[in-house]
């Protein structure tokens, strides 16, 4: 699974990234300060199983601090995008080509309506713009893609749906599509009208939600309030990327404790930090219930991707692999992902060597067609030899 961090420049989108990754990064307040894309990795955070079954888990990558558990999934902030990028203006050819594997898109929008559509200090640009342009942008990067895949089929007067089903598979599979996704798009739209075939398929392939950012500003809550009357179809969260990264700091450093998103100082403040913290506070955290960032990441990956976490173990017993650790390892899976499917997630061996499965809770038997659900602790069975 790939997130990619889209956007204008100076709309934050660095910033945001170094907030999901704590990834230095180059962030100013000038166009293209992103050329070359930033890749690293964030985390979602859930609610562990070890809290219903009551043990105290092990993980063996990640982290479960007090009953929440760090998974990690992979970002890619890439250079900003400005309008009539799928022509190749600005940093657009590149921007374009580096999502390609990207299977959801998180688009940083300057709320605060202070900078142009080219990223440049501006008064009252209206942020509703910039989510527009964007989406035009990448919809139109895709149809000229899918056009060109179609290109020979066009010159026919008529062709099948299989045929069309092929060809977009074999073309489309750089992008990381899907062949099921593909079908999705003609079952539902057709191909009759290429655009709007593009675009429809573009939502499925590649969503979209939107990262309200900068909303410590005084002119992001009034834009806030608007972008989510006219764009009620869309995933909005406001965001505050440069609050989440002081919080970070603050906390490595021992300065702060934060829980339930109220801050506890513990350690040596200036007057100028404490004033800081305070503001973050009243202005963001209770004001919107987070900074954001987690929570672009979270509906990410759960809501819009449609992923569970599952615990693979080597005995549901002792809810532990061969070495004891408990509850070792978490996997993020999409629904309705099958129990013979994730053996071969865990290993290609395992898969092949594929006898069924085991449930922790229920103490039952899973078949290879059991579709997994969030949070379930599994132990899988296979052939030793």
């Amino acid at each position: 699974m790939l997130i990619g961090v889209i956007g204008k420049p100076s709309s934050g989108k660095s910033s945001f990234f170094k907030a999901a990754t704590m990834i230095d990064v180059a962030i100013a307040d000038y166009p293209f300060t992103t050329i070359k894309p930033n890749t690293g990795v964030g985390y979602v955070v859930i609610d562990c199983v070890c809290k219903e079954y009551g043990v105290k888990c092990s993980p063996n990558n990640f982290l479960c601090i007090e009953g929440k558990r760090f998974i990690p999934v992979k970002l890619i902030d890439v250079a900003g995008l400005v309008p009539d990028a799928h022509l190749g203006k600005g940093m657009g050819n590149q921007f374009l080509d580096d999502l390609r594997q990207a299977d959801c898109l998180i688009h940083v929008v300057d709320s605060s309506g202070l900078t142009d559509a080219e990223g440049k200090p501006a008064k009252d640009h209206d942020p509703e713009e910039d989510v527009k342009f964007l989406e035009r942008e990448i919809d139109l990067w895709f149809a000229k893609i899918i056009e060109r895949g179609m290109e020979k089929y066009l010159k026919k007067k008529q062709f099948g749906k299989v045929e069309v089903l092929q060809v977009l598979s074999e073309h489309l599979s750089g992008l990381g599509i899907s062949k099921e996704q593909i079908k999705q798009a003609l079952d539902q739209h057709g191909i009759d009208d290429l655009e709007e075939f593009s675009f429809h398929l573009r939502k499925i392939s590649k969503p979209i939600i939107v990262a309200a950012n900068k909303i410590d500003l005084p002119s992001s809550e009034e834009n806030l309030k608007k972008m989510k009357e006219d764009f009620p179809e869309l995933t909005i969260i406001p965001t505050c990327a440069a609050a989440e990264i002081s919080l970070k700091i603050a906390k490595e450093k021992g300065v702060i404790k934060c829980q339930n998103n109220i801050i506890e100082i513990i350690g040596q403040v200036d007057d100028k930090q404490k004033k800081g913290l305070e503001f973050i506070q009243k202005n963001i955290l209770e004001k919107y219930g987070s900074t954001g960032v987690q929570d672009c990441l979270n509906k990410a990956v759960f809501d819009v991707l449609g992923y569970i976490v599952v615990y693979p173990v080597a005995d549901v017993g002792k809810l532990a692999d061969k070495k004891g650790n408990v509850l070792p390892d978490a996997y993020l899976v999409r629904k309705g992902t099958t129990m013979k499917e994730f053996a071969f997630m865990i290993h290609s061996d395992i898969g092949e060597k594929f006898i069924g499965g085991l449930d922790a809770k229920k103490k039952i038997k899973l078949g290879a067609d059991y579709e997994l659900k969030n949070n379930d602790v599994v132990e899988i069975l296979f052939q030793k030899r």
